[in-house]
């Protein structure tokens, strides 16, 4: 791929992004105005024509890291692992 080639992709993929990033703000805007309306309601669940909207809580359990380094910070550092991983970005 030549350069100038290159340089298109990079502002494409960039232009990309930004628009990413706008309708991802605003989906977040219409989903917060729907949540508000479903708090109003006082409904978890509803009914908009075809959809079926629902915004309900969700219990999970996760291990807390934070607590365990410091109640066993020697078994921490026994099971933890260095993983390498590689990083895309174009600043």
């Amino acid at each position: 791929m030549s350069t100038v080639e290159l340089t298109k992709k990079v502002r494409e993929l960039k232009e990309l992004k930004l628009m990413a990033e706008e309708l991802a703000a605003e989906i977040a805007d219409i989903e917060a105005e729907i949540k508000e309306e479903m708090t109003a309601r006082d409904v978890e669940e509803m009914e908009v024509d075809v959809f079926k909207v629902r915004w309900t809580k969700v219990k999970s359990r996760r291990f807390d890291l934070s607590a365990f380094k410091q109640s066993a910070p020697e078994l921490t550092q026994v099971f933890t692992k260095t993983v390498e991983t590689r990083r895309f970005s174009i600043v």
